[in-house]
């Protein structure tokens, strides 16, 4: 998809709708293209269990959705695990991923019922000293991220050498690790990354029963899964290809899990905001939206992604232009240096691919209301229909 694109005025008409209906700025949460996300998933890697990773989109539509789709959770914080409890969410579909917490968000977590965490390093390791009858511990790798939009390779994950001191202290103070976790980065642009990485646990998981006859029977091979911002498509099914042929190598008692979070969120929202106040300045026309990058296009700051864009004119001839959000900080830009027909206030932006990083990071600079949130297309399942719910986020 272009990053801006131009379409006829008469096919604005359901934002249009929904603008009148719930106000502006709007996040619309499709539950369809939620469902089509984690069923394309789901076939492209039929013999792994997906968690998803709810940082990316902590919504208790998308939790209600994906549990009833069979889709467990990839939890990060004591904050995650209280939206869980909301949701009444089974803890025993739950994983906890972050390979650095405090002892009270270990406590929290067991409360709730999960039991599998992640750990990278020995003084991690010895924090579950005092729980080690109830746990279960995955070793989290770092391997390269070459190529991604993000390198989730530095802040965490330990060295391959590391893994197995670490199997042997953990041996010795009795905790139970149930096996190995790494991360292949965000947005990764082919799968290259996670079959490097799937060889190397492999080879680790061999070695490690080798030399002390211990089975590790899980392997996380985290998210990265990609989806189509302005880049050219990915078809999840040949992204996954290759990494499906290095999974059949593991040994047959090894469950594998992944942790999407992006490729399942990331097309469900759609971005609507209107133009609140324009302005010539020089040869440029500037147009005022009531989102910006402290709001839902957060993720253009934080997530380094750039969403496209929709604007609805039946006039051909273009100018440049630049799409600013609402805030008085100048940095508070969506598109610059952009071509645009002649717009006018009230007229209505469109951002595509908004469910990933956006709400979640936006932010409260000059209290500018955040967008509300509506839900459409969810299945009541006391009901059995689907019907639109109107919620503020």
């Amino acid at each position: 998809m272009d990053r801006i694109n131009i379409e006829s005025t008469d096919k604005a008409s359901f934002y249009q709708q929904m603008v009148e209906q719930h106000g502006s700025p709007l996040l619309i949460l499709d539950c369809d293209q939620l469902v089509h996300q984690a069923h394309a998933l789901m076939l492209a890697l039929p013999e792994v269990k997906l968690f998803y990773a709810i940082k990316s989109l902590p919504h208790s539509a998308v939790l209600k959705t994906l549990e009833g789709l069979g889709v467990g959770f990839d939890i990060a914080s004591s904050g995650e695990i209280d939206l869980l409890k909301k949701q009444g969410a089974l803890p025993r579909n739950t994983i906890h991923t972050h390979p650095i917490k405090r002892d009270k968000d270990i406590r929290n977590a067991l409360r709730f019922g999960c039991t599998t965490f992640v750990i990278d390093n020995i003084w991690e390791l010895e924090k579950f000293i005092a729980y080690r009858h109830r746990v279960g511990l995955l070793i989290r790798i770092s391997f390269p991220n070459p190529n991604t939009a993000i390198d989730l390779s530095r802040k965490f994950g330990c060295r391959t050498d590391e893994v197995s001191l670490l199997i042997q202290k953990a041996k010795s103070l009795g905790i139970h690790v149930k096996g190995l976790s790494f991360h292949a980065g965000s947005q990764c642009p082919d799968s290259a990354n996670h079959v490097f990485a799937i060889q190397q646990c492999a080879k680790i998981i061999d070695e490690v029963y080798e030399n002390s006859g211990k089975l590790l029977s899980i392997l996380d091979i985290g998210g990265g899964f990609p989806v189509e911002y302005i880049q050219q498509k990915i078809d999840i099914d040949t992204f996954c290809k290759p990494i499906r042929a290095a999974l059949s190598q593991l040994p047959e008692h090894v469950q594998v899990i992944a942790e999407p979070g992006r490729f399942l969120s990331a097309p469900t929202m759609t971005a609507v905001s209107t133009i609140m106040g324009k302005a010539r300045r020089g040869e440029t026309s500037w147009y005022y939206l009531d989102d910006g990058v402290y709001g839902s296009y957060s993720g253009q700051l934080f997530d380094h992604a750039i969403y496209p864009v929709t604007i609805f004119s039946d006039i051909a001839e273009t100018e440049t232009a630049v799409l600013a959000g609402p805030t008085c900080d100048s940095i508070d830009v969506i598109a610059e240096q952009i071509q645009l027909p002649i717009l006018s206030i009230g007229d209505i932006v469109v951002g595509h691919q908004m469910g990933a990083y956006t709400s979640a990071s936006s932010t409260d600079f000059n209290l500018f209301d955040k967008a509300t949130v509506v839900v459409i297309n969810q299945l009541d399942q006391n009901e059995g229909n689907v019907h639109r719910i109107h919620e503020q986020q």
